[in-house]
């Protein structure tokens, strides 16, 4: 995907007669997929219009569908993006080797990461209602994100890694939880990321980790 252009200048004449430059952003797919993302999460998907989105962008109407077949593709583009960054943890060599807790653990840090820096598109695709086909099956790739999660979670309670006794289902929609909730409070420059990542992970993990008994000086 290519990025956003540098800025383009426009004369304009002032009152004196002389010219003013005036910076206009230029777009392009990348960047609309971004103002979109951000007027869907302000104002409810069903509720923005192209109009919204033009407006919100400071171009036309016709210089929007210039780049873009519309509304929807607009909206699959910015869940795509957050999706693309989910997935890509669970091929990183970390995610698939090791004991289920330490690949379980590598998951939820990256999806911490993940969330930073895709805020926007996160946040858009944790509040989808399902109401439309795209918004289907980007719940439809959550679910199965989400099935990732508890097998590693099951796979690390029959190690003993964790507590035994729950439901894993249940323990990782409380991961999961945890980790999304940082939609609703996190801002970028509020909280270094990697110490955010490290307070979801003391948190998450030392309640769930499997208690090892204290020792009581006795001998084996």
């Amino acid at each position: 995907m290519t990025g956003t252009r540098p800025p383009t200048h426009e004369g304009e004449r002032s009152a004196g007669g002389g010219r003013e430059r005036r910076t206009r952003q230029a777009y392009d797919s990348t960047s609309l997929v971004e103002v979109a993302a951000r007027v869907f999460n302000e104002r409810g998907y069903d509720a923005t219009s192209m109009e919204d989105l033009s407006a919100a962008a400071g171009i036309t109407k016709s210089s929007f569908y210039h780049h873009v077949r519309g509304k929807e593709a607009l909206l699959r583009a910015a869940l795509e993006r957050a999706l693309d960054g989910l997935f890509g943890i669970l091929d990183e060599p970390a995610a698939s080797s090791g004991s289920p807790l330490t690949r379980l653990r590598h998951i939820v840090r990256r999806q911490v990461e993940v969330l930073a820096a895709e805020l926007p598109h996160v946040t858009l695709l944790l509040r989808l209602r399902g109401n439309t086909e795209t918004e289907r099956w980007a719940l439809e790739r959550r679910r199965e994100f989400d099935a990732t999660i508890t097998r590693l979670v099951r796979d690390a309670q029959a190690a003993g890694e964790l507590r035994a006794g729950s439901d894993p289902a249940v323990d990782a929609r409380l991961l999961s939880g945890l980790v999304n909730s940082l939609v609703e409070w996190y801002r970028p420059g509020r909280m270094a990321v990697d110490a955010l990542v490290a307070e979801v992970d003391r948190m998450a993990f030392e309640g769930l980790r499997a208690q090892v008994p204290a020792d009581d000086g006795r001998a084996s």
